[in-house]
């Protein structure tokens, strides 16, 4: 497996491009900004873009798919049927969040709609990129559509917003619920093991095992509130 990671956007989003070394096929998750750096990753491989994998629809992880789309056409829009219309909404999402619309083009935040989807992720499905096998599992609760990608051979799990090093995901925008993030983690995250490394949207990478012992929101010593993604 080969992972490059670039930074987007002042929330300093992870779009990361996965690609399977043997066939040189790729996904791109989480396109958060219409970046140059993004297009270059997959090029310098020489990665045929398979998918533009969406874990979830917030305005920082879908921000650049439009652009990545017109520059690889061949590329197949995958999001979770729940998050349509989150997905649907970029154009006023940053609304949400509190921005003034008249601040929204200095800002970044002055999205057309995006492309319509060319297939939804299914909870349970394998989504096979060359040699490595993708589980979809879907965990809502920060979206009502939100997936991870788990790749149980490479032992690594791509959460979006889900679980952060030392945090977890907000469930204060629309579509949001505590209950049903906890119940997300709990019950999803934390079976894949200790020892499977998960890349999250925002945030260093982390493991299972650490935030199992570590993070306050999973040991009880924090409640789950507003957060920052």
């Amino acid at each position: 497996m080969i992972i490059e990671e670039i930074t987007v956007t002042a929330f300093q989003q992870h779009t990361r491009i996965v690609g399977c070394e043997r066939t040189k096929r790729a996904i791109c998750i989480d396109p958060g900004d219409d970046s140059e750096e993004i297009v270059a990753a997959i090029d310098k491989h020489g990665f045929e873009l398979q998918a533009i994998a969406v874990t979830h629809a917030h305005l920082d992880h879908i921000g650049g798919v439009s652009a990545l789309k017109k520059l690889k056409p061949a590329a197949n829009i995958m999001i979770h049927q729940a998050d349509e219309f989150i997905y649907d909404a970029l154009p006023t999402q940053a609304a949400w969040i509190g921005v003034p619309q008249s601040q929204w083009a200095a800002l970044g935040f002055d999205y057309e709609k995006p492309p319509k989807a060319d297939g939804y992720w299914e909870d349970g499905q394998t989504y096979k990129v060359g040699a490595l096998e993708f589980q979809i599992i879907h965990c809502p609760g920060h979206t009502p559509g939100h997936v991870v990608l788990f790749e149980p051979n490479e032992r690594k799990v791509f959460v979006g917003d889900v679980l952060f090093a030392g945090s977890v995901g907000r469930t204060d925008l629309p579509g949001g619920s505590t209950e049903q993030l906890l119940d997300s983690i709990n019950n999803k995250l934390l079976p894949l093991g200790d020892d499977v490394e998960v890349y999250s949207g925002h945030g260093p990478v982390t493991t299972i095992g650490h935030e199992r012992k570590t993070n306050p929101f999973l040991t009880g010593v924090y409640k789950l509130g507003a957060g920052r993604f």
